[in-house]
């Protein structure tokens, strides 16, 4: 059942006396907790499950609001906020004394963003501060881009869940370091290079790895239980195949080009040929695919360029090198 507005007054409660809250961003649902209470902040990564040296991103309800949050806001954040909020777009700089190290892993460095929901946004006016609020789901499994996703993974863990239904963009948003002259992405995600590039007139590096620790950088991330093999994409049937013959439960994700080929596993995926439909359903297919029973998932990389870029960026950290 979709959230109402005293659903959100609810939520809000919840927050103020120091609770967690699942909700909906664009993105993907985040596990929301007051920014400023640092024993809130703490449960999160108790319940997440998530070292404490990861930082959070902090959400808050405008642009107007930045400079409550960061000590300084170089010309280049200031634009990016003005061209990208709300939007799937985080922006690293030095944090202000407000937001507690224990949100920023320790760092002086804060990320923040605004998301683009009407849900996220009502339930940030009612409540009146940020939200620390990473995905709302186990650390490092795949994020959850519905309400019942939530549920299923943290269930009495969470003190409120607000449902807005599925995700419009489903995965992360991009993160940018915003802390020095020539700002670089550290995550690809919702807003492509080519628009941010585009706002600020010169070319991006992507680092996937930096000196400022982010959110989903880690070697294995977005994982779902099955093992995730990445191929050549004229190479996807014929491997998911012979590993069906080796005795796997195999899930194939078979690219637009290929899908009218019979393929003989036990569950089969077809990817949108729309990049924009294919990062809003990636983590619902990785999920359809554990349910399925699957014990190992086959898959090609995108062209990595627009959204493609986010999907590759998802997909190598899901076939990362899993914790012994």
């Amino acid at each position: 059942m979709r959230a109402s507005i005293s659903d959100i007054e609810k939520a809000a409660g919840v927050l103020r006396a120091g609770g967690l809250v699942a909700f909906p961003t664009e993105t993907v649902y985040g596990l929301g907790a007051n920014a400023e209470d640092p024993v809130a902040v703490a449960r999160i990564f108790q319940v997440k499950r998530r070292p404490p040296s990861h930082p959070l991103i902090v959400h808050i309800g405008g642009a107007e609001h930045l400079d409550e949050w960061v000590a300084d806001v170089p010309a280049t954040a200031r634009l990016l906020a003005e061209h990208c909020w709300p939007g799937p777009l985080t922006l690293v700089l030095r944090r202000d004394r407000r937001v507690p190290l224990e949100a920023t892993g320790g760092l002086e460095t804060v990320a923040v963003r605004v998301p683009d929901h009407p849900l996220a946004l009502g339930l940030l006016s009612a409540f009146g501060g940020g939200l620390t609020a990473p995905s709302a789901n186990r650390f490092g499994s795949v994020s959850p881009t519905t309400a019942n996703h939530v549920r299923a993974e943290l269930g009495d863990e969470v003190d409120f869940v607000l449902d807005g239904g599925p995700c419009e963009v489903g995965i992360e948003s991009t993160i940018v370091d915003a802390t020095g002259e020539t700002p670089s992405i550290l995550r690809p995600g919702g807003v492509t290079r080519e628009d941010l590039e585009t706002v600020l007139g010169r070319s991006l590096a992507v680092h996937s790895t930096s000196r400022v620790r982010v959110p989903g950088q880690h070697p294995s991330h977005y994982a779902p239980r099955a093992r995730v093999v990445l191929v050549e994409p004229e190479k996807v049937v014929a491997e998911a195949e012979f590993a069906q013959e080796l005795g796997h439960r195999v899930g194939v994700f078979v690219p637009s080009s290929f899908a009218e080929a019979p393929v003989k596993v036990h569950a089969v995926v077809a990817v949108p040929g729309s990049m924009a439909a294919y990062a809003r359903g990636l983590y619902g297919f990785l999920r359809e695919l554990d349910q399925a029973g699957c014990d190992l998932i086959v898959a090609s990389l995108p062209v990595e360029e627009g959204l493609g870029l986010a999907i590759a960026n998802r997909l190598r950290r899901a076939a990362g090198p899993r914790p012994s």
